[in-house]
């Protein structure tokens, strides 16, 4: 690859080189705090074995084991891999809401809230197209 196509590693990529790595949809919702029309991804209906990765480092986030139906229209999990990601306040929209991110890259997953099933009782509701599914072998 030509040194003008490489791409920075994820933490230290700089806006250009995440809309050469990202689609448009994907740019949007990682790096502009954006939120994927709910029951639209096909992710929702994955029960397969594996694992659910940050599309923007790959970095590994959540295991199948973790997910349910939540009935929110989004990917949901009650727990995310130890380490994985990190949260703040987010305050848009008239509220505060507790905003999930991508530990490495920082990505915008989606949110966290207090209505999960045991043993957690949390509902991380993810966008889809954050995720990328790495079936188990």
């Amino acid at each position: 690859m030509p040194e003008s196509d490489t791409i920075s590693p994820p933490e230290a990529r700089s806006d250009a080189e995440w809309r050469k790595a990202l689609s448009p949809e994907q740019y949007r919702v990682l790096r502009e705090h954006g939120t994927e029309r709910a029951g639209t991804s096909c992710l929702n209906a994955e029960k397969r074995a594996g694992t659910f990765t940050c599309v923007g480092c790959g970095a590994p986030l959540f295991e199948t084991g973790t997910k349910y139906e939540s009935g929110s229209g989004w990917p949901s999990f009650f727990a995310p891999l130890e380490g994985a990601v990190d949260t703040t306040v987010d305050r848009s929209h008239g509220m505060a809401r507790t905003e999930v991110h991508c530990a490495r890259c920082q990505g915008h997953l989606g949110h966290v809230f207090d209505d999960g099933p045991a043993p957690t009782g949390l509902r991380y509701c993810m966008n889809g197209v954050s995720l990328h599914f790495e079936p188990a072998d």
